[in-house]
């Protein structure tokens, strides 16, 4: 059995913790950067955290500072009473919350995808093209030929944020289909350290986004390779770009990507949602976003 002395300390403590994460969580949604790091699907129920997050700290703070030492108890597991064990528990879940409020909040880019590895293919496609043009191998791949057929009739196929992993993923599918297709896309500049590929690095760049599925910790930085006959190199890294090009697949070191020769390239404002997200239905998201075109 503890001393009451040391239960108290314990509740404050969790108490400090439980409401630092709620004032946190709070600030990020009224500043409008919790999408920096969770996906849309997440943001409605980690907006509400700070609520019950606030009550437990109340809570707690009450125990500690209030409840009668006969009523304290250490919930038939003994508390520690090593400093520097206690101080190790507590600084895990403190090192993130200082991290979070001292470092400024910013957008995944270069440096964070240099780390996981450029992915030169969409996350999201299943298995193999298909020979016969846009039906789908198996019924993982449905929906990408479902979008293909969408696309295809395109003049410009434009690869919308909300979409982009998917139509990504219908272009690979369906590559030989799309050789020469027109494309419009946009993603930050990434320059991949000490790629040395023979095929002209001054006239080229990989345009990057991260996919993300839940959080930024289980994002995916994945890439178009951009090509071009004027240098490229004097581009600095993670800046944003709008690219209008031709679609031209390639085989490189054995695998096949998709590459883009660029006809027009101009620089944009890093967007206000950088990341792209799994859509659940990327069908029905590009019709309803065609139907809304005329009226932007």
């Amino acid at each position: 059995m503890n001393h009451p002395r040391l239960i108290r300390r314990h509740y404050l403590a969790r108490s400090l913790i439980l409401l630092g994460l709620a004032l946190f969580i709070a600030h990020l949604a009224r500043s409008g950067a919790l999408h920096y790091y969770i996906g849309p699907r997440m943001e409605p129920l980690i907006r509400f955290c700070p609520i019950p997050l606030a009550v437990m700290a109340v809570c707690l703070a009450y125990q500690a500072l209030f409840q009668p030492s006969s009523a304290l108890c250490d919930c038939e597991r003994p508390l520690s009473v090593s400093r520097w064990k206690n101080g190790t528990v507590y600084g895990l879940f403190l090192l993130p919350l200082l991290l979070g409020t001292l470092l400024p909040d910013q957008a995944l880019g270069s440096s964070a995808a240099a780390k996981k590895g450029m992915s030169l293919t969409s996350p999201l496609l299943a298995s193999e093209r298909l020979e016969e043009l846009f039906r789908a191998p198996d019924p993982y791949n449905v929906e990408f030929a479902e979008l293909a057929k969408r696309l295809y009739p395109q003049a410009v196929v434009e690869v919308k944020p909300e979409i982009f992993s998917e139509t990504i993923g219908a272009i690979e599918l369906f590559a030989e289909e799309f050789r020469g297709k027109k494309v419009k896309l946009s993603g930050f500049v990434y320059q991949e350290p000490g790629r040395q590929d023979g095929q002209g690095n001054a006239g080229e760049l990989i345009l990057g986004r991260f996919l993300v599925l839940c959080c930024t910790a289980d994002s995916a930085p994945f890439g178009l390779v951009v090509t071009s006959d004027q240098p490229l190199e004097g581009l600095a890294k993670d800046t944003w770009l709008e690219v209008e090009g031709v679609i031209e697949p390639q085989i490189r070191q054995g695998k096949a990507i998709i590459t883009v020769k660029a006809e027009l390239i101009r620089e944009i404002p890093r967007p206000q949602t950088p990341y792209v997200y799994p859509s659940e239905d990327s069908v029905k998201a590009w019709e309803n976003l065609s139907e809304a075109e005329p009226a932007k």
